[in-house]
């Protein structure tokens, strides 16, 4: 979805009023329990939270000039990955075997056997059109976030065709405009939130 993304597919921005703030939040928190506690410092109410609208009816929470969350059309709200390093355990896992991480930080969807085989790994809980951290054997940060196509029992016993669409990968488009915009202030911060791709570059992945 983001292989090719650049601020040029941005089509409009609008600050949204307190009421579609209140939903989406609750939105977030509903999605993600885990962040509930969180929110009142990732969504302050006292900033401005601004929604962008892109191509192929993809929109983009953004606040204090930072995407931190994303969705398609009415769909479910997700974190972008630098968000995800930050808090790893606000989603449900599935892990990909190691020959499958260099087709994922190409941008390719998630396959069921590289699910399925020796290194992969499923949470049987997933049902199908949730949204999944992707993680990769040997590997300690989740290199995407995809949305299922299947449940996790469906994919075990499917196990052909595409898995969990790819949305938001590593180093793709949306990744380095988030790196573009993030305010530098916090330089150790932004160093951290790097660290993912230097340790898969460093591993001749990407």
């Amino acid at each position: 979805m983001f292989k090719k993304f650049s601020s040029e597919e941005i089509s409009g921005q609008n600050q949204v009023k307190a009421s579609v703030q209140r939903r989406i939040r609750q939105s977030i928190a509903d999605e993600y329990p885990r962040l509930e506690p969180l929110l009142d410092d990732l969504l302050p109410k006292k900033s401005p939270m601004i929604v962008v609208k892109c191509q192929n009816h993809l929109n983009l929470v953004v606040v204090n000039n930072v995407p931190l969350f994303f969705n398609i059309r009415d769909g479910p709200y997700m974190p972008t990955l630098r968000l995800l390093h930050q808090y790893p355990d606000i989603m449900k896992k599935f892990q990909v075997d190691r020959g499958a991480i260099k087709f994922v930080l190409s941008g390719a969807n998630i396959m069921c056997p590289g699910l399925t085989s020796p290194g992969g790994v499923l949470d049987d809980e997933v049902e199908e059109e949730t949204p999944v951290a992707i993680m990769a054997e040997g590997k300690q940060h989740a290199l995407a976030i995809g949305f299922t196509k299947l449940s996790a029992k469906d994919i075990r016993t499917i196990n052909k065709g595409i898995g969990v669409d790819n949305m938001h990968y590593l180093n793709d488009g949306l990744w380095k405009l988030n790196e573009e915009n993030t305010v530098r202030d916090a330089e150790g911060m932004d160093i951290e939130m790097q660290g993912p791709v230097r340790l898969y570059l460093a591993a001749g992945i990407i």
